[in-house]
């Protein structure tokens, strides 16, 4: 059973009056909205059947996620509806035209984010059908999971090239069924290689960069939850928001950015999000960076000083072993 949040009928009721001859019905918002919110519980529990049960608690948080924001949602549209009478109810003399342009303009915005929540239904259809997001309480588990699958399958292919140079021949491979070795033969029979090999030295490479890839992602999120997320900041014009429950580093203006900035935002990997009011990426390092490198220019003279030393540090070579991964401090 699905948690429902509670529709403020009094809204609801004052906004048909503003819009509608007929009367409104009570109740009637709390039953549309509930009716939607089961739409979306058994698209959930459709996808559970689907998966494995180690995303069910993902799905459910979605599910939630979905009823409660599609709550505010409704509500702040029927706050909105009623602000200003339609032409129909009001009439044309004295009409508020103005105001009726403004309520529009909210109306749009709220319409917006509307089908942003309507998106947490594709979220949900997802889930545990591709890769593992960062996102998913589950991450590391799961990560750790795909990497001892990929070593394993690593140490198969080595050992099953290595019976097949000193024997010249898969039969009788103890790493193999008597079904995958004559996949094996076919696969190499078809091989326009002179010498072909049970499994080519591209796979092996390209099995060995997944494998450091998930290693990298695992180093990642365990130094995440290591070291918390530091502290926001504000800068002249607006505030940065490291944002845990949604997993997004925000930054919040106090106004509408101009378009230098927007273009700015969209190739430093932010993205507008209706439902949030800010311009968010992933909460991660680079997400963090990204976030102070943008705010820079509005900051203190010694919050700018940080970041220069930081862009020295990257610029800095590399060593073969990856540096620990961890979050830049705050002086604020």
């Amino acid at each position: 059973m699905p948690t429902y949040y509670p529709i403020n009928e009094t809204a609801a009721r004052r906004a048909k009056e503003m819009n509608s001859y007929f009367n409104y019905e009570p109740g009637s918002a709390t039953a549309a909205y509930r009716q939607e919110v089961d739409k979306a519980a058994a698209i959930a529990e459709a996808q559970k059947a689907r998966v494995d049960p180690m995303y069910h608690e993902k799905i459910d948080r979605l599910l939630d996620t979905y009823a409660r924001k599609l709550a505010e949602n409704i509500n702040q549209g029927y706050a909105i509806d009623a602000r200003c009478p339609s032409i129909l109810t009001a009439g044309s003399s004295n009409f508020p035209v103005r105001k009726k342009e403004k309520q529009n303009r909210a109306s749009d915005a709220n319409m917006a984010e509307w089908k942003h929540i309507q998106g947490l239904l594709d979220k949900i259809r997802g889930t545990g059908m591709g890769g593992i997001s960062s996102d998913d309480s589950g991450a590391l588990p799961k990560l750790r999971e795909k990497l001892a699958h990929r070593e394993r399958e690593q140490e198969n292919m080595k050992s099953v090239n290595a019976f097949y140079r000193k024997h010249g021949t898969l039969d009788g491979c103890p790493s193999l069924t008597p079904e995958e070795a004559e996949q094996l033969k076919a696969s190499m029979a078809r091989s326009r290689r002179a010498a072909p090999k049970p499994y080519e030295s591209y796979l092996l490479r390209n099995n060995n960069q997944t494998i450091r890839s998930i290693k990298a992602r695992i180093a990642e999120l365990e130094a995440k939850q290591s070291f918390p997320a530091p502290e926001g900041w504000s800068f002249d014009g607006g505030r940065v928001v490291m944002n845990q429950e949604e997993n997004r580093v925000q930054i919040l203006f106090d106004g509408k950015p101009d378009a230098d900035i927007r273009s700015e935002l969209k190739h430093a990997g932010f993205r507008w999000a209706p439902s949030q009011g800010a311009w968010q990426r992933m909460l991660n390092h680079d997400g963090i960076y990204a976030a102070k490198t943008i705010t820079g220019k509005w900051m203190m003279p010694a919050e700018q000083a940080e970041i220069a030393t930081e862009q020295v540090l990257d610029e800095e070579p590399c060593s073969e072993e990856p540096a620990p991964f961890s979050y830049p401090q705050q002086s604020m």
